[in-house]
């Protein structure tokens, strides 16, 4: 699929600045907003609600653009598996890990992914070449994440499965991009069709499971209710939208910076609204990890990173989506 160069993308009624910090704020609030849905809904159904609702958005700007679906098996094929690796499995895997830690640690457990993005793109992708720097941000990054879990005194006071969870969800992002990359790259279809589908495929994925693992609410609280509406209508559907445009504007190298505000807002919503505790190895580990997350897309050809609500569509970019 072709790209859009930032000289010829139209121009927007709202400065790209202030777009790019709205992306940052709701894709940073979206840690909280799970922690707010998991407090009365199990996890499964708030990922369904959030793929529903993100879904719904994505489907009226397909229906206003006139958008038509992707066609062939393959490409609908490749699109769940992509649905499932980057939507379905992250999502509750996060929702999963929130039921046992705070939302300021699962977003920085989020800012990994472009870590884990750099070591399975120098054995997965041929053309991504390891350099001293990129090799040392990873380095670095891990020792941020370390510090972050406080590897120093045994990791006493840490929940082993929600933070392995919230692991394993940031790792699944690089690993849907790197098969997005080799699957779907270059289709011809357009990146809000083929992501429309793909929300689209992950949503009924979680229809099938949620029933199973869970029972239907008694209740609707509606505070949570309204979390996990806007978590999928903000933060995967609208958000989705925003980060094209800041693509198509100035450039993936530029947008793909919101990675780095995502832990700083999570952090500081958790603890403002919250009232999450937050140790001193939590905010200066956060920091160690962004600046080797920032290394490894240093010099050309970066291995593409995503963020936790991206991460979400088949785009030939190296920015996150949500």
């Amino acid at each position: 699929m072709s790209s859009v160069h930032p000289s010829r993308a139209p121009r927007r009624a709202l400065d790209w600045r202030l777009r790019f910090g709205l992306l940052s704020l709701v894709w940073g609030f979206s840690f909280l907003l799970i922690k707010v849905g998991t407090e009365s809904y199990a996890p499964f159904q708030v990922t369904l609600g959030r793929l529903v609702f993100g879904t719904a958005v994505l489907a009226v700007a397909m229906a206003v653009k006139r958008e038509r679906l992707p066609r062939g098996a393959r490409t609908w094929a490749h699109l769940a598996v992509a649905g499932f690796l980057l939507n379905a499995l992250p999502f509750s895997l996060f929702a999963y890990a929130e039921l046992t830690i705070p939302s300021t640690l699962a977003g920085i457990c989020n800012a990994t992914s472009p870590l884990w993005g750099m070591a399975l793109s120098l054995v997965a992708l041929s053309e991504d070449r390891p350099t001293r720097l990129r090799v040392a941000g990873l380095g670095i990054g891990f020792l941020g994440v370390l510090t972050v879990l406080g590897a120093w005194q045994g990791f006493r006071g840490l929940d082993a499965t929600g933070t392995a969870l919230a692991l394993l969800a940031s790792l699944s992002y690089p690993v849907g991009w790197i098969y997005v990359r080799r699957t779907l790259a270059g289709s011809g279809h357009s990146h809000l069709s083929l992501t429309g589908v793909q929300l689209l495929l992950a949503t009924l994925q979680l229809a099938v499971v949620t029933p199973v693992f869970t029972t239907f609410p008694s209740e609707f609280p509606v505070v949570p209710l309204l979390a996990v509406a806007a978590l999928g209508a903000l933060g995967t559907g609208f958000a989705v939208l925003v980060q094209y445009g800041l693509v198509a504007e100035v450039g993936p190298t530029t947008a793909q910076m919101v990675t780095y505000f995502i832990p700083v807002i999570a952090t500081a919503a958790g603890v403002a609204i919250l009232g999450e505790s937050l140790a001193w190895s939590t905010p200066v580990g956060a920091l160690i990890v962004l600046a080797g997350a920032a290394l490894t897309q240093a010099g050309p050809k970066a291995a593409p990173s995503t963020t936790e609500p991206e991460r979400s569509a088949p785009v030939r970019r190296k920015a996150t989506v949500g």
